[in-house]
């Protein structure tokens, strides 16, 4: 890694490369093998926002090796599906790691990211629909989105989204959350005219499936403009919201 960066230091130095096309070579700068993981810590400059890591799966150790690398790098830390007892124990590592317990995501901004041209508005069918909508709504910081929580106005009482259309027209992106059988991004896209973000939640009785309806659903709305991210993935859909927000 070290010899690459000096060789192309050089050529910047000597002429035969310039700084624009110095940045292209170092878009593809070597990533750090730390035996567990492979940071990826130029993903920031290939895509505009740091590597994100899904706490699902690995280790307290793994978490806090990994987080402490971001960190050490200066890239802003996203940790998502961290559950509460984890983030104790990973925060006597980390003390500078912050914890949205709705989330179940654990942050930590060192640095202010480009801001976003618009405003994203995070909509939820129901309140238990809120933890997916959180961790939509603490991506969308991270990655330096300006956004609005609407909680809680979904078909059961189709007065309460009428009740909050003013702040929903005003989004450049709204992301829409929702289980049961997931009607609330299809209602929601054929009074808009902006691009949304469909989430299925698992919220649901049996043959909800554990949001496989809400899915098949969504990816059969009707109206144009609706895009549908995974099953309670709340990043997924907050990640692609900002990278629309930022064109």
């Amino acid at each position: 890694m070290k010899s690459q960066l000096e060789e192309i230091l050089q050529k910047v130095h000597k002429g035969e490369l310039t700084p624009d096309e110095a940045v292209k070579e170092l878009k593809y700068y070597p990533y750090e093998d730390m035996g567990i993981a492979k940071i990826d810590h130029h993903r920031e400059l290939r895509r505009g926002f740091p590597e994100i890591v899904f706490g699902l799966g690995k280790t307290r150790e793994q978490i806090i090796k990994i987080s402490r690398s971001i960190i050490n790098n200066g890239s802003n830390l996203l940790v998502t599906k961290v559950e509460p007892e984890d983030y104790q124990n990973i925060k006597k590592d980390i003390p500078e790691a912050q914890y949205n317990t709705m989330a179940k995501t654990i942050y930590y901004k060192i640095k202010t990211p480009p801001p976003g041209n618009g405003k994203i508005a995070i909509i939820t069918a129901g309140t238990s629909d809120i933890p997916i909508a959180e961790e939509a709504a603490v991506t969308c910081d991270l990655l330096g989105n300006d956004y609005e929580k609407i909680y809680d106005i979904g078909v059961a009482g189709i007065h309460r989204l009428f009740g909050e259309y003013d702040r929903i027209k005003e989004a450049k992106v709204i992301i829409t959350i929702a289980g049961m059988e997931g009607a609330l991004p299809s209602v929601v896209a054929g009074l808009i005219d902006v691009p949304l973000i469909a989430v299925p939640s698992s919220v649901g009785y049996g043959a909800s499936f554990n949001g496989l309806t809400a899915l098949l659903a969504m990816l059969n709305s009707c109206p144009g403009g609706v895009a549908v991210v995974n099953i309670d993935n709340g990043f997924g859909a907050a990640y692609m919201a900002s990278l629309i927000n930022h064109l």
